[in-house]
């Protein structure tokens, strides 16, 4: 059916966490979007995903992928988390520590994403 209405007008997808999806999956997924861009001029798609399937991608739709990396900055991660923990409706439930525990631990564990747009008859360029 998504081919069918890809196929009569421009369509533009986005597909987020692309790397949550076990291979099996993915793997059907990308057939079914090289069909939709081998008979879909107008389509568009957007995919996000940790680093680890950049490479995956790029090959399963060879020539039709631009890339880049998007990283966290911390100091804007730490400026969100400020603005979020000034908002709390319970302000006496958290000491000082807790919160400077909170500023440390989360901007440390985020991870670098990477998006692609994927884009019919566009040469591969790799960013970042």
């Amino acid at each position: 059916m998504l081919q069918l209405v890809t196929s009569s007008q421009p369509i533009f997808m986005v597909i987020d966490a692309l790397d949550e999806c076990t291979a099996v999956q993915r793997y059907r997924l990308f057939d079914s979007l090289k069909e939709i861009l081998e008979r879909s001029t107008g389509a568009r798609i957007f995919v996000t995903g940790r680093p680890h399937i950049r490479t995956e991608i790029e090959t399963r739709l060879a020539g039709r992928v631009a890339s880049v990396s998007v990283g966290p900055i911390r100091d804007d991660i730490i400026r969100f988390l400020r603005a979020r923990l000034s908002e709390d409706e319970t302000p006496d439930a958290m000491d000082g520590s807790l919160e400077a525990e909170i500023l440390e631990k989360i901007p440390e564990n985020m991870s670098e994403m990477w998006a692609a747009a994927v884009l019919l008859r566009i040469p591969s360029l790799i960013i970042g």
